[in-house]
């Protein structure tokens, strides 16, 4: 069996707020191997990590992220209503990068496009990810595949994936069809007819969001497929249970 890898979603989200740099850093600490992330564009064109367009679920703030300045976005708590986390910011995309770099772990960041289509966020992210030296740990993936082409045309070499939540015919065909090397279909697309033995048998990186059940996590681990879970804690466990 190929190794499974374990991606915490937004971070140990089960544990800490998510998409916060508390989380990322628990995911590293549990032994998660990566980690997936949300970015999204400020008013002033910063790139920060948040996963909803607007701030109200995660924060005590209201509004748009696209209309908050920076500076403005650092006046909130970020803690997602969970105790002891008070101190908590958004962070920057910069700033994960930094706290992931010596880890190790691989970044899916997920391009948050498919509400709002920032100008030019694909090649920000390029451009800072290659100031960091960090190209060969970066997975790009997003529910907009035109942005996932974007990233294709300016870094042939970057790794990526399409995300979907619909049942698309053929998607294992359509994504090798445009030099895409992933799929990330989600846990109930998997569960339908023969979907998750067709997709592990395109040849195709297979990433399963969002699977937090110890039965889901151990029958698509015993499949061969990687997992993106709230619970990374949970699913090094399970795996190392199967080896």
């Amino acid at each position: 069996m190929k190794p499974i890898r374990v991606y915490a979603h937004r971070g140990a989200s089960h544990y800490a707020p998510e998409n916060t740099l508390p989380a990322f850093a628990l995911a590293a600490r549990q032994g998660a191997d990566g980690i997936e992330l949300d970015v999204h564009l400020t008013k002033d064109d910063q790139l920060v990590v948040i996963h909803d367009e607007t701030v109200d679920r995660t924060t005590n703030g209201t509004g748009w992220v696209k209309d908050y300045t920076l500076q403005e976005l650092k006046t909130l708590c970020a803690d997602n209503h969970m105790p002891g986390f008070a101190d908590v910011r958004i962070p920057t995309l910069e700033e994960v990068l930094d706290l992931i770099q010596p880890t190790g772990l691989s970044i899916n960041i997920e391009l948050k496009t498919s509400i709002l289509w920032y100008d030019g966020i694909e090649r920000k992210v390029l451009d800072l990810v290659k100031f960091k030296g960090m190209e060969n740990r970066i997975l790009y993936s997003s529910f907009n595949h035109y942005s996932i082409e974007a990233i294709r045309q300016l870094a042939p070499e970057a790794e990526t994936a399409y995300l979907y939540s619909d049942i698309i015919c053929n998607v294992e065909q359509y994504a090798a069809a445009h030099g895409v090397k992933g799929l990330h279909p989600g846990l109930w697309n998997v569960k339908m007819a023969d979907f998750l033995t067709t997709y592990l048998n395109s040849g195709l990186a297979v990433r399963v969001w969002t699977v937090n059940d110890p039965e889901d996590l151990r029958w698509l681990m015993q499949a061969g497929a990687d997992v993106i879970t709230n619970d990374p804690k949970l699913a090094v466990q399970i795996r190392s249970e199967l080896v």
